[in-house]
């Protein structure tokens, strides 16, 4: 007979050591989450029942509460349902909590009620990579990336969206009447249990464009005039594939160049990331404490005074701009054709004319200073130019600034390549651990608090394999 590994007898006096702590292993995880709560000052954070009531029930330590939001985080178990489950069998967190096995509500209230504590929490930990020279090289990539809310797309509405849905109940109603006028010319041409049902339909449909017209009244009240009903703060967004979207939340992420890890992150309900660019750089700048810091984006990310004030704040962006120009998808001349020549304000054309300043004008909130050359209307090029009588060509203030930036970013042509090696796997990685429903949670604070947890538990799990578990721990305790 072959012979087996055999296990123990279940119905042995003793099958736990007398320690539990000779069931954890040294190195583990769940030591290093136990290290960094303990080492936090969780007064200070601003964490609810940090001080302990005097009288009435003892509550659960929000340090417990943490260790076991962290841990869970970290081996993707988010619900907290399934935390309570958790607590109660999995043999890391009885160690963790010391036995202690809080309620779902519990759990999921300690998340609710200090989101802007554990928000710190988050902060704190890059703060502590800060300290062990994890954010050395200067270099960060920016990207933002939409996730999904608990909000369903059937339950978000815009106008477009509203006014199909009314006329695709109009079309419901012109059927169902049609099929009423076929039963009372011949009573027997429909059954008149049909003819019941497709009454009630009739007065269901009539129901719901009611519903639909009060939407249609909050939506006008709507800043961005859209509405959604299970998580008001989701707003449908545009995605990377043709015609598709998702309704949402534009996770905005900074990595670290050199070892992968998040820096700074936020959470906006803003479908575009062209205002983000200056506000997530200061982020990454003082997350750091970097002096100079090289700033890599997609051109989602180009707008003219979110790169003037990354330059101004000593962050040195790179990124790429957009190919809009109208005149190059008409076949003519496009701006980079003409040179510009800064001593004497003047632009050079491909015809070797010179264009000069006329005047200045406010345009979208811009001071653009103009040019045109007097010799357009005889130019030989002129049908390879302009469609007008004279070639205009408009110059924003700061442009020299962006001048700067695309020099920066010819000067160095594999830095698009490292910014997707950075930032695009964070991403992957993020959603594959939040699975195909991305929040659990609702409303932005809670959805910010939410990510937090995401972010730090990435940030734990990198720092792991880069230093080890051990002196890990060691720097956290220094």
């Amino acid at each position: 007979m072959a012979r087996y590994v055999e296990g123990q007898d279940r119905t042995q006096s003793v099958l736990f050591p007398e320690r539990l702590d000779d069931w954890i292993h040294e190195d583990s995880t769940v030591r290093v989450i136990d290290v960094f709560v303990g080492e936090l000052d969780l007064r200070k954070l601003g964490f609810e029942r940090a001080d302990p009531a005097a009288t009435g029930r003892p509550a659960y330590s929000p340090a417990t509460l943490l260790k076991i939001y962290v841990y869970g985080y970290l081996n993707r178990v988010q619900s907290s349902r399934r935390l309570e489950v958790e607590a109660q069998r999995n043999l890391e967190l009885i160690w963790l909590t010391g036995r202690l096995a809080p309620d779902f509500k519990t759990i999921a209230d300690f998340r609710r009620d200090n989101g802007e504590a554990i928000r710190k929490v988050c902060k704190e930990f890059v703060l502590l990579c800060r300290r062990m020279k994890l954010f050395t090289d200067g270099i960060v990539a920016i990207d933002g990336s939409k996730f999904k809310a608990v909000n369903n797309r059937d339950k978000n509405f815009t106008d477009r969206k509203l006014q199909a849905r009314i006329e695709q109940l109009e079309d419901s109603i012109k059927r169902y009447l049609v099929e009423l006028d076929r039963a009372d010319r011949d009573a027997t041409a429909v059954l008149p249990g049909r003819v019941a049902h497709l009454k009630d339909k009739i007065a269901k449909v009539k129901q719901q464009m009611q519903a639909l017209e009060a939407i249609g009244e909050q939506m006008k009240a709507s800043e961005d005039g859209q509405i959604s009903l299970t998580d008001p703060d989701a707003r449908s967004m545009a995605t990377s594939g043709r015609g598709t979207g998702v309704v949402g939340y534009n996770v905005q992420t900074v990595v670290d160049a050199k070892h992968h890890m998040i820096v700074a992150h936020e959470v906006t309900n803003v479908g575009h990331d062209r205002d983000q660019l200056a506000h997530m750089a200061k982020l990454a700048k003082a997350a750091t404490g970097e002096g100079e810091l090289i700033a890599l984006a997609d051109r989602g990310y180009y707008e003219g005074y979110e790169i003037l004030e990354c330059e101004r704040s000593g962050v040195a962006a790179v990124v790429p701009k957009p190919m809009t120009s109208n005149n190059l998808a008409d076949g003519l001349f496009d701006k980079r054709d003409f040179i510009y020549d800064a001593k004497t304000d003047e632009y050079r054309c491909p015809a070797g004319k010179i264009a000069i300043y006329r005047f200045t004008a406010e345009e979208a909130g811009k001071t653009q200073h103009k040019y045109w050359s007097s010799d357009c209307p005889r130019c030989s090029m002129k049908p390879q130019c302009t469609k007008g009588t004279n070639r205009r060509i408009a110059r924003w203030e700061h442009e020299d600034i962006l001048d700067v930036v695309q020099e920066r970013l010819e000067g160095a042509p594999e830095a698009m390549r490292l910014r997707r090696q950075t930032v695009e796997h964070v991403f992957g990685t993020l959603k594959a651990w939040m699975g195909s429903s991305h929040f659990l949670t609702r409303t932005l604070p809670r959805v910010r608090t939410e990510m937090s947890l995401q972010v730090l538990a990435y940030n734990l799990k990198r720092a792991i394999k880069i230093l080890g578990a051990g002196p890990l721990m060691a720097a956290m305790r220094a």
